[in-house]
């Protein structure tokens, strides 16, 4: 009877990181990726159309379709929180050893 060995890696709770990217541009890519699917997750909820969503963040139609599709390498990090500050929201950071 033979055992199968598992290569599965501990999660390091940052899927950039294993992926492979570097731990300070892994940080980097996970906070982009928070605050798109935070603001995504906006517009579902409050059942914007596409125009309109563009209309409240104040850019282009064709940036919220991106922004839905999840081209996260179109939007840095300093735009996408702009766009939560255009929607009334605050940013916060947290710092951890």
């Amino acid at each position: 009877m033979s055992q199968k060995v598992s290569s599965q890696k501990k999660s390091n709770h940052n899927i950039f990181i294993d992926l492979g990217f570097d731990p300070a541009e892994a940080a980097v890519l996970q906070m982009r990726a928070t605050l798109m699917s935070d603001l995504r997750a906006y517009i579902e909820r409050e059942g914007l159309t596409q125009a309109e969503a563009a209309e409240r963040l104040g850019i282009a139609q064709s940036r919220v379709s991106d922004l839905v599709r999840s081209k996260w390498e179109k939007f840095s990090l300093e735009m996408l929180i702009t766009l939560e500050a255009r929607l009334g929201r605050t940013v916060h950071l947290e710092l951890a050893a």
